[in-house]
């Protein structure tokens, strides 16, 4: 009988963290940038585990998350940058706009390091396949070990950052985007290749979850947005596995756009992968619910930079990913084409219409009341205020005094957004900070 209360506990909470997530994607969240920024929260240890020498290493994450956001239940993306597996960077330039952008959405995101390195490169002779799969397992062994510490966080740790363990995605640039498809569907140890040792060479222990961290707790996510990686082998997608996003150059000269040999720093064949184009193919084949975009024209990870055309195959990686996690998080429409700019939106309400210098409201930040300054109009104004999910809170019409106040009652710490509407239509809004 108590496991049975027990299930039916459990379920009701999966319940409600879903609805939670769902009752949150109105107001733009998880569609426009209804945020202002991310507060970043630096080296957080996720798990630790042996490198390819035989050393440990504590294996730590930086976490964004909405500034100002009041939520309680948010969807959580963890982002692996690339490297070819022996460099990068969670500080990387790969991988930080992903994280604030995610942020700005809504989304809690991570940027994770993991352990990168092989046993016969730099020293030792050339790297060859079976070094390069070892890189790739424990890659995949501390992305799993990510995934596991948000969901015993949730369960015994005061769920610190508020996520809903329902709603787990996992995205990768390059050699990340390898872990994120390997973590989608090497999902059997038997489908990993025989020629890497998993019990000889070091840090490859505990079969397909590995020995990093958080053991207990699944390491199931609910979809993956690959950009510029690879698969080991498309046979072992199969129908009911779970999602994807690819993004790929067809000129890319790192990583194959197709299904071809991968050189390590373009020097050194490792073995033939399955590039993006082959793992949409077989998505499509098999079933699997996927979106696929090619950069035309363009090499390796052409998102990452500062030209015309960086930012605006940037441009094109964000609307994607924003399309794709909006439909997995809300059910909105999937729609795998590019639908225009990511609007930005401040906590529901469109900034375009609005100019905040014309706007006095101290003090700022406030505890119990703010005075919005109105002696510049001349006739009544209505002025609103909006939470971070775009919900108007308070009201007040027909408002004439030169200064008028606006008690806080019982709204709760966070960023605001108070819109002041004049009677000839103009907006005017200005952010505060209630603490």
């Amino acid at each position: 009988m108590k496991k049975i209360y027990k299930s039916l506990f459990a379920g009701v909470l999966v319940l409600g963290s879903a609805a939670a997530t769902n009752a949150q994607c109105f107001g733009g969240r998880y569609h426009n940038f209804v945020f202002a920024g991310s507060t970043v929260t630096s080296n957080v240890q996720y798990g630790s585990n042996l490198k390819y020498n035989n050393t440990n290493q504590n294996l730590m994450m930086d976490v964004y998350q909405p500034t100002g956001d009041v939520s309680t239940s948010r969807p959580l993306i963890i982002v692996a940058h690339g490297g070819s597996f022996v460099g990068g960077s969670k500080t990387g330039t790969d991988v930080v706009p992903l994280c604030q952008d995610f942020a700005k959405l809504g989304y809690v995101a991570v940027s994770i390091e993991y352990r990168v390195g092989m046993t016969h490169f730099p020293v030792g002779g050339p790297p060859d396949s079976a070094d390069a799969g070892a890189a790739v397992m424990r890659a995949v062994h501390d992305g799993r070990a990510a995934v596991r510490y948000f969901r015993q966080n949730a369960a015994t740790g005061g769920n610190t950052y508020k996520i809903d363990t329902n709603n787990i995605y996992f995205a990768g640039v390059s050699a990340g985007g390898f872990i994120a498809l390997h973590m989608a569907y090497m999902d059997q140890l038997s489908e990993f290749p025989s020629y890497v040792d998993t019990t000889g060479q070091y840090g490859l222990h505990g079969g397909i979850e590995g020995l990093s961290g958080n053991p207990g707790y699944s390491s199931k996510i609910k979809s993956i947005v690959n950009i510029c990686g690879a698969l080991g082998d498309t046979a072992w997608m199969h129908h009911g596995d779970i999602p994807v996003l690819s993004l790929h150059g067809n000129m890319d000269n790192t990583v194959p756009y197709g299904s071809n040999t991968i050189y390590l720093l373009g020097a050194y064949p490792i073995l033939v992968v399955d590039g993006s184009s082959s793992v949409a193919a077989r998505a499509d084949q098999v079933g699997i619910e996927n979106c696929f975009k090619t950069y035309y024209g363009q090499d390796h990870v052409p998102e990452v930079g500062t030209s015309a055309n960086n930012i605006a195959c940037y441009d094109t990686t964000i609307v994607f990913a924003r399309n794709f996690l909006e439909h997995q998080t809300c059910g909105v429409p999937l729609v795998c084409t590019y639908n225009g700019p990511v609007a930005s939106i401040a906590l529901g309400v469109d900034e375009a219409s609005m100019s905040s210098d014309q706007l006095v409201i101290y003090p700022n930040p406030a505890s119990t009341s703010l005075t919005v300054d109105l002696s510049a109009f001349t006739t009544s104004v209505k002025i609103d205020v909006y939470d971070a999910l775009g919900k108007k809170v308070m009201n007040f019409t027909s408002v004439k005094n030169d200064k008028f106040v606006v008690n806080r009652g019982g709204l709760k710490n966070g960023i605001y957004l108070v819109t002041v509407t004049a009677a000839d239509g103009q907006r005017y809004s200005k952010r505060v900070i209630l603490e």
